[in-house]
């Protein structure tokens, strides 16, 4: 991160590393508001049958057939590509600066997908117009409904063209979600029962049982979720962020700063300067693998290369959004339970 895009980030009161890289827009939804906690209102027997769904905000969207044009971020046209289910349009990371899909992207081929921004404020309401949209999701990392990617500046326009969808990756475990977005793609058409989609799920619940079973046997493993920038070293705290409020239900032994000093990161994570890197004695390092990050092999800064779990080869990459589909969350939890059932005491 360069300064003037931390300090920028800052004054808006983005969150940084280790649950989200900030804070959206709020999009008022189109549709009926309800209870907090819906679900899909009908199954997508027929592409031309009505469709309804209530969303994480209570708010229900109801169309009089099956979106045909899907506009997603990256991540959720990511997971619902995993479930069959195709969208015409995406905002949010999905290229890199070599033209490679984004890991956000997942298995998609994004040369069939019109991107509408691939960064931070990156929104055309020109393209998005253009794709005749049925249906805007995204995700929220908050509690006051705002979507993950959507301009603040742009919102209510963008609200006007669409009805939206979203779904919460705030302060739950990362089973809620994945259960929500699986009833998202099956009211959208999405082919829940094929043998892929039922062997995922399948391999989730097992990776679980195998990182329960390895927190169990090594309590005395230290864990600590961790991205980098240019000038500071971000530590994330479990709370807020789903997949590490998951892995710490199932016994992982996490470091956990206090309060106080998570105070300027939301209460999600605290900042670091990298002479202070050392602060926290880990065993096993878990840096963010988005490409908003610094990646562990382009670190240069002597304090991380001296800290114990590096010197041992004990860092992992960790997903801090990960895209909501069980087979992708399989070798998330795959690849903790493996880093802790072969650590080593190093800290």
């Amino acid at each position: 991160m360069s300064n003037a895009r931390t300090a920028r980030f800052s004054r808006r009161g983005i969150l940084a590393a280790g649950g989200a890289l900030g804070l959206g827009a709020l999009v008022t939804a189109c549709g009926s508001e309800d209870s907090k906690d819906g679900g899909s209102e009908s199954k997508a027997a027929a592409k031309s049958g009505p469709w309804s769904f209530k969303d994480d905000r209570g708010k229900t969207v109801q169309l009089d057939k099956v979106p045909a044009n899907i506009v997603a971020f990256t991540g959720v046209a990511a997971a619902l590509h995993d479930y069959g289910v195709s969208v015409k349009g995406v905002f949010g990371p999905t290229k890199t600066q070599d033209g490679k899909p984004d890991v956000q992207a997942g298995d998609m081929d994004i040369s069939k997908v019109t991107i509408l921004g691939n960064a931070w404020d990156q929104f055309s309401i020109e393209k998005y117009a253009a794709l005749a949209p049925d249906v805007l999701i995204s995700t929220m990392f908050d509690d006051a409904g705002t979507l993950w990617y959507v301009p603040e500046d742009s919102k209510d326009k963008i609200a006007k063209l669409a009805p939206s969808v979203g779904i919460s990756v705030y302060d739950r475990q990362l089973t809620a979600p994945l259960e929500r977005m699986w009833e998202l793609a099956e009211s959208l058409g999405g082919d829940m029962k094929a043998t892929k989609v039922t062997d995922a799920k399948k391999r989730f619940e097992e990776a679980s049982e195998r990182l329960r079973k390895a927190a169990k046997a090594h309590p005395d493993i230290k864990v600590m979720a961790g991205s980098a920038s240019q000038e500071l070293f971000y530590v994330s705290g479990t709370n807020l962020s789903v997949d590490l409020e998951y892995f710490k239900a199932l016994g992982v032994n996490f470091i956990e700063p206090p309060a106080k000093a998570k105070a300027q990161g939301g209460g999600w994570f605290e900042s670091l300067s990298w002479e202070n890197v050392d602060k926290y004695a880990a065993d096993i390092i878990m840096m963010d693998d988005r490409s908003s990050a610094i990646q562990p092999a382009n670190i240069t800064e002597a304090t991380w290369k001296k800290l114990p779990a590096v010197k041992a080869g004990q860092v992992i990459s960790r997903s801090a959004e990960p895209i909501l589909s069980y087979d992708k969350c399989v070798p998330l939890v795959e690849n903790l339970a493996k880093a802790i059932e072969t650590a080593k005491k190093v800290s």
